[in-house]
């Protein structure tokens, strides 16, 4: 059988089905969200760089954004095959990359990214099992759509699979 590794670019999305596996590279401040549907052994993930498509003006790119982003992976992963009442949820990366001398949460992308995808998953209904967020080190990230374990690599932080 042939495996494929696909790769997720930054502001970009994509599902597959087992044994596949699906990975993103470089995420800072951006964040990983992976669904996983265990009972049809589907993958997906969405590489998001901003919580709200709401606040920018240049919003055509859904995957773009963790509001839109979400949404768009559920709706590719049913399209292949998943039900969403058996999607799971792993989230890494929202990372603060930067030190900034300011309070200012504008500059918290990091922060607001995690929490704009946790209110979004929340709100379709989609739990969260496992995260690596925060932070102030990149991620790559490997996700395997036989068993939904997704494997968290950092350059001086080790590797896990959560």
């Amino acid at each position: 059988m042939n495996v494929k590794t696909i790769k997720v670019g930054m502001a970009d999305l994509n599902a597959t089905k087992s044994p596949n596996f699906l990975t993103t590279l470089g995420l800072g401040s951006c964040v990983g969200i992976t669904l996983y549907d265990r009972v049809n052994k589907i993958a997906g993930l969405a590489h998001i760089m901003l919580p709200s498509s709401k606040e920018i003006k240049n919003n055509e790119n859904k995957a773009k954004f963790a509001d839109t982003g979400i949404e768009e992976l559920v709706e590719v992963m049913i399209k292949i095959g998943g039900d969403r009442n058996n999607f799971v949820a792993k989230i890494a990366g929202g990372s603060q990359m930067f030190n900034f001398n300011s309070s200012n949460d504008i500059l918290k992308i990091g922060e607001r990214n995690v929490i704009a995808t946790k209110t979004k998953l929340k709100e379709l209904n989609i739990k969260i099992i496992s995260e690596d967020t925060g932070g102030n080190f990149g991620r790559t990230i490997i996700l395997n759509a036989n068993d939904g374990l997704l494997q968290v690599r950092t350059i001086g932080h080790g590797e896990k699979t959560i």
